[in-house]
């Protein structure tokens, strides 16, 4: 393992927008710093203290975001596009989630965002090592942020996020009942998520000739190569399962115009042409990583963000060993963990899944089919519960949501967005994680 972890804390005065009027009289307070995971790697946190007009934070809950890819970064995209308290203009959001909670950004797997190795052969290559580094961060936060250890914690997540999540938060749970770190876990939220690769693939079909993105021959060419996906995972061919994959969604461009796979209403047009694909797993990273590398968030955290971070080592690039990590986890992208989130039902925890209506790359008809095959004994009961309509506010009349819940387990259905559910419906999302941190609307 090398030397035992180091933890450095920063404790700044954050960016101003010019001509930006504040709520309040300063912006919230913020940590960030590195943790040695292990020898040679490091992982990359930034935290922001609860803001809140009448609450301090110590009244609210604690949120870690973990971001998809793999090696995609939470403390730029998630924060700066999503939920942080700026924008990547430097302009206050609205509809930040700090609002409501404590927010702390991980950029993980190491490698991802201002994460790195200096060895090549210490990027993860498998759900057990996002784990296990993500236990030794836990680890040392809770043990140096001790403010933390009493509040309420969970953990947001999105897309491959999600994946790592459900895992993290089992293995987070058992630690907790042991006592070898000490927090208040209460619950995870799996946004748009990679739970199920397979069940999300043999939907993509029907729900794209549903919403007349596919005719008669799209949906026979996405159905075959589907069943040729369904085939290499029943194989435990992961590794080719993941380059099917990559040639579904290549059919799925031809035939569709270029839909985009994380909102279907819009348009993605390939910096790839078709003709012109090369390597693999460099196409896939375009189309899922390099997608929220664009150039005006990139040129944000490489120059004025790192110039404000001050730690950032100087062989260090923002999203620099990015395609590193996606390519060391392709073996393991395809892969389930239906059973994980099983596991962390029959232990009691608290698990929500969330998902936007006009997402591709996870839809919610793959998320509904997976949840179908859960072991879990209440699951009829769960079924049999009628859901409810939500509002972003008491006066609107527009649905923005429906919810469903039944002891444990909550799924949130939300309208009008896509695969980034904050992105598009920053004001329903906020109302989600009040919801689900089990604080008064």
């Amino acid at each position: 393992m090398g030397p035992p972890p180091v933890l450095l804390l920063l404790l700044v005065l954050p960016l101003l927008a010019a001509g930006v009027v504040l709520r309040q009289s300063q912006e919230p307070k913020e940590l960030w710093g590195y943790v040695q995971v292990r020898s040679k790697a490091h992982m990359f946190w930034w935290l922001y203290y609860a803001d809140n007009p009448t609450k301090d934070f110590t009244e609210l809950p604690l949120i870690l975001w973990l971001q998809g890819g793999p090696g995609a970064s939470g403390c730029g995209f998630g924060n700066f596009e999503e939920i942080g308290p700026l924008d990547k203009e430097m302009k206050r959001r609205n509809t930040t989630w700090l609002q409501a909670a404590s927010i702390l950004f991980v950029d993980n797997p190491v490698g991802t965002g201002f994460s790195y190795v200096d060895d090549c052969s210490l990027f993860a290559k498998n759900l057990t090592t996002v784990v296990s580094d993500m236990m030794v961060f836990l680890g040392e936060f809770f043990t140096r942020r001790t403010e933390f250890q009493t509040i309420p914690f969970y953990i947001f997540s999105e897309s491959y996020g999600g994946k790592m999540a459900a895992g993290i938060a089992l293995e987070l749970h058992e630690a907790v009942q042991k006592g070898t770190i000490k927090c208040n876990f209460m619950g995870a939220a799996l946004g748009d998520s990679w739970i199920s690769p397979l069940d999300s693939v043999l939907s993509w079909g029907p729900y794209l000739y549903s919403t007349s993105l596919l005719d008669d021959k799209g949906l026979a060419e996405v159905t075959g190569v589907a069943k040729e996906i369904m085939d290499a995972i029943n194989k435990n061919q992961y590794g080719l399962a993941t380059e099917l994959w990559g040639k579904a969604e290549d059919i799925i461009e031809e035939n569709t115009d270029n839909v985009n796979f994380y909102n279907i209403m819009t348009k993605e047009v390939p910096e790839v042409k078709s003709n012109e694909q090369g390597n693999l797993h460099l196409r896939l990273y375009q189309r899922h990583v390099r997608n929220m590398h664009k150039d005006s968030l990139n040129e944000l955290m490489n120059g004025p963000i790192r110039k404000k971070l001050k730690i950032i080592p100087d062989c260090v690039k923002w999203g620099g060993q990015s395609i590193e990590v996606f390519q060391n986890m392709a073996e393991d992208f395809m892969k389930p963990v239906i059973d994980i989130v099983d596991q962390l039902l029959a232990a009691n925890v608290n698990v929500t899944v969330y998902n936007g209506q006009l997402d591709l790359i996870v839809d919610t008809m793959g998320q509904e089919a997976w949840i179908r095959k859960l072991k879990w004994p209440n699951l009829n009961q769960f079924s049999q519960q009628r859901w409810k309509a939500l509002y972003v506010s008491p006066e609107s009349t527009e649905t923005a949501a429906f919810h469903k819940a039944y002891e444990n387990f909550a799924f949130f259905w939300i309208l009008k967005a896509g695969h980034m559910v904050p992105s598009d419906q920053g004001e329903m999302a906020l109302k989600m994680v009040r919801m689900v941190t089990q604080q008064q609307q």
